[in-house]
């Protein structure tokens, strides 16, 4: 009787995967999108952990990642990840400048004003920065920065940063929130990723834009930029040893956000908790097109390349960073039927 070979098993690499609770990214959670060759630890968690964890001890394999701390990392030469451009996070951050409106009425009423961010360095600032200067001639050293937690009173930048000198940046009184100085009105406004935490009916704050819906739509009419935000990071010396990893995280990272629009657009039973998903579907991509959240480097670069000048410009990063030494090379093609 023949004996028959015993089958060998698929040895597949065993690695750690960061990344916030998003439509975009529950099949990989799930594990209803597999990363070929992987075997997945999966923790959900915030961004502010997963960027801290990242960038101090580099605590992941994949995970997502900051693009302005990533940005500074590179042009230092010492990021410990590789970039992916799977976008993960995206928005319009003219929501996210709160301030005193009885003393703030117009952007160019920020000159000269006390105004209270969390980290400099938050991707989310870099933009609002951008959006204040190129719009409306607002620029970084027009500010007077007060660095202060939004809830909590003492928040240090993740990674350090040395401001060019016409900066001005001083940490909040101890003991003080930036919300709290926002709402007794020791500050004019706030800039931040999170609204302000405010006791209900706070008399006199509100957004700089009063519809930032409108301005952010005016916004990308006018320049086609979808703010990036966060980008997904594989381990570097994981991409050294497996050239084929960054793609295959693409590749499956694709696949999930790919199946998150396809339950989005499945109107039989609305997959997300509020009215009017179909209008405002229909609207994202009267305005953006079909594929507004893109992924991949190409469909991105004046995105990309904006963000890096303003980072530059800003005194982020120590030298102007290209886009092309951002991502791994693996990334920048894909296998086509």
């Amino acid at each position: 009787m023949r004996k028959t070979k015993p089958r060998r098993s698929v040895v597949k690499l065993n690695l750690s995967l960061a990344v916030g609770p998003y439509d975009r990214t529950r099949a990989l959670i799930d594990g209803s999108v597999q990363i070929d060759g992987v075997t997945p630890v999966c923790m959900t968690l915030s961004p502010e952990e997963i960027f801290f964890r990242a960038f101090r001890k580099a605590e992941f394999d994949i995970c997502e990642l900051s693009l302005s701390s990533f940005t500074v990392k590179t042009a230092m030469g010492n990021c410990p990840y590789v970039g992916v451009p799977a976008f993960v996070s995206r928005a319009f951050r003219h929501t996210s400048i709160y301030v005193r409106t009885d003393r703030i009425k117009k952007p160019s009423d920020l000159k000269g004003k006390k105004i209270g961010l969390p980290e400099y360095q938050l991707t989310a600032n870099v933009w609002a920065r951008a959006i204040l200067e190129d719009d409306h001639g607002v620029k970084p050293s027009d500010i007077h920065w007060v660095r202060g937690g939004i809830e909590n009173a003492d928040r240090p930048e993740k990674i350090s940063i040395k401001l060019p000198a016409d900066v001005k940046l001083e940490d909040a009184p101890k003991g003080k929130s930036i919300s709290a100085l926002l709402a007794e009105g020791a500050i004019d406004g706030f800039i931040a990723p999170r609204p302000p935490s405010l006791p209900k009916n706070t008399p006199n704050v509100g957004w700089l834009f009063p519809d930032p819906v409108a301005a952010a739509k005016d916004y990308f009419k006018r320049t086609g930029i979808f703010p990036i935000m966060h980008i997904v990071g594989v381990r570097r010396e994981l991409a050294d040893k497996h050239p084929w990893l960054p793609g295959a995280v693409l590749k499956a990272f694709e696949q999930a956000k790919s199946l998150a629009l396809a339950q989005l657009s499945d109107t039989s039973a609305t997959k997300v908790t509020l009215p009017f998903i179909e209008e405002r579907l229909g609207e994202a991509r009267a305005l953006m097109g079909e594929d507004f959240w893109s992924y991949g480097v190409a469909s991105n670069r004046k995105t990309l390349e904006t963000f890096l000048r303003h980072h530059h410009a800003q005194g982020l990063s120590s030298r102007l960073v290209s886009v092309d030494e951002m991502f791994h090379p693996g990334t920048y093609e894909s296998f086509k039927l």
